[in-house]
């Protein structure tokens, strides 16, 4: 699959021809194929027309593995959509802006670059010792909005992969209190766009191994991972602390979250417990 003659796009110009590496390629890719078709995520076009996605990217090892796999199935006829990548720069102080712009010309992948100054708006509004997350991912959603509604995309498709979905689970469940996580499809307040997520079944470590593999330009957030103690560290440190007294705890909790049973839980408006009665 990946011999000289059958390098398929020039995003995996160089790809490793290791055994490893193959296995971890066509992992990825099938973990993508089925988070695509057990969540519908391609809805059948108007007249036949391939609908329009806008693939987001910040620069980070998830990105850049869901945009290697996505073309990967688009050459193998498995994914029949047009894709736009983006990246919005957020006029972080210090980011590389040529980085992915260069990357994607380079690469052949359609792209548009978006900058708009949120960092500033950010700092501005959050109060010291905050974290920023919360008020940075809403500015940066409208206007991925705005720019998939400008560009005729249907959809705005994420780079979450399979732990953010877990680590936002236990966010929800410590400080939220409430069941609830990143769904891998998702639609906007406005009903117009749809939010993706192909990663949803894909492990961080896979991504990581891959795009080291490929030697893609990282671009670190420097931005959220300034700060020290956000809850979401908190929680990923307590699921590698799982993972390493039990492997595969991780991924056996991911099942649970596609194995629900609303009769065993508490919600009242999940389950009708009054109407339930013996015979």
């Amino acid at each position: 699959m990946l011999d000289e003659a059958d390098e398929i796009h020039a995003l995996f110009k160089g790809a490793l021809r290791t055994t490893e590496f193959r296995k971890l390629r066509k992992r990825i890719v099938r973990n993508v194929r089925e988070a695509i078709e057990q969540y519908g995520m391609v809805p059948v076009g108007s007249g036949g027309n391939p609908p329009r996605w806008l693939v987001c990217l910040s620069g980070g090892k998830d990105s850049y593995t869901l945009l290697a796999a996505l073309f990967e199935l688009k050459w193998r006829g498995l994914l029949n959509v047009d894709i736009l990548a983006c990246n919005l720069d957020q006029g972080q102080p210090g980011f590389p802006a040529t980085v992915l712009p260069e990357f994607l010309d380079r690469m052949g992948v359609p792209n548009r670059i978006e900058y708009q100054d949120t960092y500033s708006v950010v700092v501005d509004k959050v109060p010291e010792g905050r974290t920023y997350c919360a008020l940075c991912s809403r500015l940066r959603r409208g206007h991925l909005y705005r720019i998939a509604r400008e560009e005729g995309c249907e959809a705005v498709v994420l780079g979450h992969h399979r732990d953010d979905i877990l680590e936002t689970f236990f966010m929800n469940l410590f400080h939220g209190g409430r069941l609830a996580t990143m769904p891998p499809k998702l639609l906007n307040e406005e009903g117009d766009v749809l939010v993706l997520r192909p990663l949803a079944h894909v492990a961080e470590a896979d991504c990581a191994r891959f795009a080291a593999a490929m030697d893609y330009p990282i671009i670190p957030c420097d931005l959220c991972g300034s700060q020290d103690g956000l809850q979401r560290q908190q929680v990923k440190q307590i699921l590698e602390g799982w993972e390493k007294t039990s492997p595969g705890r991780r991924q056996v909790m991911f099942r649970a979250l596609m194995n629900a049973r609303p009769s065993h839980l508490l919600d009242p408006k999940l389950f009708d417990f009054p109407s339930l009665t013996p015979d």
